[in-house]
């Protein structure tokens, strides 16, 4: 099934009191062993509100094979009410044509994807919806027949 997404954009910090390997390790959970390579991240270094430094890394995924293999751990690892909630709530994770996830880094660490706000892993799926203006009801389908709605 060739998927109606044109990229998959991933963002994560890693602050100075983190282990940059158990973050990088927990990103890492969402891309199959085979495709772990093939995702560039660039490096940022900012500063944070003391002046600890702050290393933020963002990677923009547009080939298919992992955009495909993402997009299946999503569907298959992220929980059950966590997916309830993005159609219970659709204005909290969806603008325009993309769908904006916030995940938990510990979860990701042990092998779990949950949603949480606070210091996330950022995910933006950008949908391919061709349309003018893009509905909030085209990307809660979209979502629900690549399954990560109910």
């Amino acid at each position: 099934m060739k998927l109606p997404i044109a990229s998959v954009n991933i963002r994560f910090s890693v602050h100075a009191t983190e282990d940059p390997e158990k973050v990088k390790k927990a990103v890492n959970y969402l891309f199959s062993p085979d495709h772990v390579e093939d995702v560039t991240f660039k490096k940022k270094a900012l500063k944070g509100h003391y002046g600890n430094p702050i290393s933020l890394f963002e990677a923009q995924i547009r080939d298919p094979r992992v955009v495909k293999a993402v997009i299946e751990k999503l569907s298959s690892s992220l929980c059950q009410s966590d997916k309830e909630k993005i159609t219970r709530e659709p204005s909290l994770f969806i603008e325009r044509s993309s769908l904006y996830l916030r995940l938990d880094k510990q979860a990701a660490f042990r092998g779990e994807l949950r949603l949480q706000r606070a210091d996330p892993i950022y995910i933006r799926i950008q949908f391919k919806i061709h349309r003018k203006k893009s509905r909030t009801e085209d990307v809660v389908e979209i979502c629900r027949d690549i399954g990560l709605t109910p």
